[in-house]
C-alpha cells in the first residue's frame, strides 16, 4: 500500500493484562473501555482514524501513526489522556481494566496484511516484556504502565514538556529472543513505577531535574545538616587531632592506606 511505504513512523502497542482469565462479559467490557479510552485521547491530540493504522490483537492493539504525529503529544497528553480514561473506567469495578502501553519509532511498512518492520517488533517485545509484567503484578493498584524505548526516551522524553516527566520514568533491561535493549518503565500518576520483584534498584536517568518532593526531601535534609555522604574515609592514629573533611591538624602519629594494613608501606609512612 502506497499509504504505508517503509517510512518512519511511531508504533504503539496496548496490551489487557490478564485477559486470558476474564469471562466473556468482562473480556468484552475490557476491549470495549480500551478502545474508547484509546479513541478519546486520540481525539484529544487531534489525531484523526486517517492518521493511524490500527490493527485489533484480540486483548490489545498495534497503531502505527502518520509520520506528522509529533511523538511529545504523544508521551505528553495522549498518555495523561489514556491514564485518566482508564481511571474513569475502572470507577467501581470489580475487575478493572489494566494496560501494558509501550511506543518506539523506526522505519515501519505495511504488506497488505498488517504492519511490517523491526519497530513494529521492538514495541511488541517492549509491550510484553517481563519488567512491564512485574511491574503490574507488583502493586495491584496500577492501571497503566508505559514503556519508550531508549530511543524515544533519550530523543522526546528527556525534552520534558506538558505531562511528560522523564525523572519519573525507571529503565530495566529487556532480554527476550534477539531483543536485549535497555527501555524506560513509567506509570503515570506514580513518582517511580513500583520495582519489578528481583529488579535492582534503580536511579533516576542521567540529566533528569529530580521530581519537585525529592527536591524538597534534599532541602530539608541540607538544613537539617544531615551529612553528604563521602566517597571515602580516613582513619587516624594519634591524639589531639582535628578532622575537618579531608584534613588532619595535631600530632599525627601515623595514617593507614587502604593498601597498608599495618601503616608501614608508603601511605603509612606519612609521619611528622
Amino acid at each position: 500500500m502506497s499509504s504505508f511505504e517503509a517510512v518512519h513512523r511511531w508504533v504503539v502497542s496496548a496490551d489487557i493484562m490478564g485477559s486470558g482469565r476474564l469471562g466473556q462479559r468482562a473480556k468484552l467490557r475490557s476491549r470495549r473501555g480500551m478502545y474508547d479510552v484509546f479513541e478519546s485521547a486520540f481525539d484529544a491530540v487531534g489525531v484523526a482514524a486517517q492518521q493511524m493504522h490500527l490493527e485489533d490483537r484480540g486483548d490489545g492493539v498495534l497503531a502505527a501513526l502518520a509520520p506528522h504525529v509529533p511523538p511529545s503529544a504523544l508521551v505528553g497528553l495522549w498518555l495523561e489522556e489514556v491514564y485518566q480514561g482508564v481511571r474513569e473506567h475502572n470507577a467501581g469495578l470489580h475487575q478493572p481494566l489494566r494496560l501494558r502501553i509501550a511506543m518506539h519509532g523506526g522505519p515501519v511498512g505495511h504488506d497488505g496484511r498488517g504492519l511490517v518492520g523491526r519497530a513494529v517488533d521492538l514495541t511488541c517485545r517492549l509491550c510484553d516484556s517481563d519488567p512491564a509484567r512485574a511491574i503490574l503484578a507488583a502493586d495491584d493498584t496500577v492501571e497503566v504502565v508505559f514503556v519508550a524505548s531508549d530511543v524515544l526516551y533519550r530523543s522526546v522524553v528527556v525534552e520534558e514538556g506538558r505531562f511528560v516527566e522523564p525523572a519519573h520514568y525507571r529503565p530495566y533491561p529487556v532480554r527476550v529472543k534477539e531483543t536485549d535493549e535497555l527501555a524506560w518503565f513509567y506509570v503515570p500518576g506514580r513518582e517511580q513505577p513500583p520495582a519489578p520483584a528481583g529488579a535492582p534498584v534503580q536511579r533516576g536517568p542521567a540529566g533528569a531535574r529530580p521530581a519537585p518532593r525529592a527536591r524538597a526531601a534534599a532541602g530539608a535534609r541540607a538544613e537539617a545538616g544531615t551529612p553528604r555522604p563521602t566517597k571515602y574515609a580516613i582513619t587516624v592514629n594519634g591524639h589531639n587531632q582535628i578532622v575537618d573533611g579531608a584534613e588532619v591538624h595535631g600530632d599525627v602519629i601515623g595514617f593507614r592506606g587502604a593498601d597498608d594494613e599495618h601503616g608501614t608501606g608508603p601511605a603509612g609512612r606519612g609521619r611528622r
